[in-house]
């Protein structure tokens, strides 16, 4: 494969609906305009069928599925239910292009926070990982000590921490236990500094690059419904964080990403 490797989407969101011609405009442009790879990621299993349904379309799309915290808790959702659910699923993740678990993890960022609840959801999910041997995706929103307590639990199961907002000293041990550090357009925000600081200390071979569009897009289109091909700026303050060139960084966040989802499962 050869191209951008975005580890970290939602292509099955409806603002591609309410506010471009629809997602499958907007892939049909990316695919087209040098992005290689495309990681689609469910948030819970009622969004989980569009989104395996947007992998199988497009043979630069896969697909990671669990259940994001946030929906969890807001749409108050049975463990027991919907984790049942996602084990069939697992089950026959080769089928569905599935390569990773997630997105899965804490938010405390809206309160009220259910944090048994969330808990559950993310204890259950690693165990899962576990089980299934594939990686994780994290989501840690104001929550960087409860997650990383929760993944020392399982020394076994590794992944990434998407659109990283943590420490660098929390990067630095995430990195030591084998996990994967990724950014997205929030390294080029003007205000972003200490992000980009945390960045710079990230060691080469465990860097990824996001767009968690449709959120997040960098500038100078920040406020724009995000889009894989915008993940140029984010590379390109990337590279130069690295004293790389653009395509270098490509490459480099490229062979991370492939060695992360693909080993064994692809």
């Amino acid at each position: 494969m050869n191209g951008i490797f975005d580890s970290h989407a939602h292509y099955f969101d409806s603002r591609y609906d309410r506010e471009t011609e629809g997602a499958d405009r907007v892939l049909e442009e990316v695919f087209a305009d040098g992005i290689g790879t495309v990681i689609n990621v469910a948030t819970n299993m009622n969004n989980v069928e569009k989104c395996l349904a947007q992998a199988a379309k497009y043979p630069g799309m896969f697909a990671a599925v669990g259940i994001h915290p946030e929906d969890a808790q807001q749409l108050c959702l049975d463990p027991d239910t919907e984790l049942h659910r996602l084990e069939n699923l697992l089950c026959e993740r080769e089928r569905h292009k599935i390569v990773a678990l997630g997105e899965i993890g804490f938010d405390y960022h809206y309160e009220p926070v259910n944090r048994p609840l969330q808990k559950v959801f993310f204890e259950r999910q690693m165990e899962m990982a576990r089980k299934h041997r594939l990686p994780v995706i994290i989501h840690d929103r104001e929550a960087h000590g409860d997650c990383f307590d929760m993944i020392c639990r399982y020394p076994d199961v590794s992944g990434v921490f998407h659109s990283y907002s943590g420490s660098a000293e929390m990067a630095k041990e995430l990195v030591r236990r084998g996990w994967y550090i990724s950014f997205s357009g929030v390294v080029t925000f003007k205000n972003a500094e200490r992000v980009r600081r945390v960045a710079e200390t990230i060691p080469q071979d465990r860097l990824l690059a996001e767009t968690d569009c449709p959120y997040l897009a960098p500038h100078p289109n920040r406020g724009k419904i995000n889009r894989s091909d915008y993940m140029r700026y984010t590379l390109h303050t990337l590279a130069d964080l690295f004293g790389m060139s653009d395509d270098e960084m490509i490459q480099l966040t490229r062979r991370n990403a492939e060695r992360l989802f693909f080993s064994g499962v692809c």
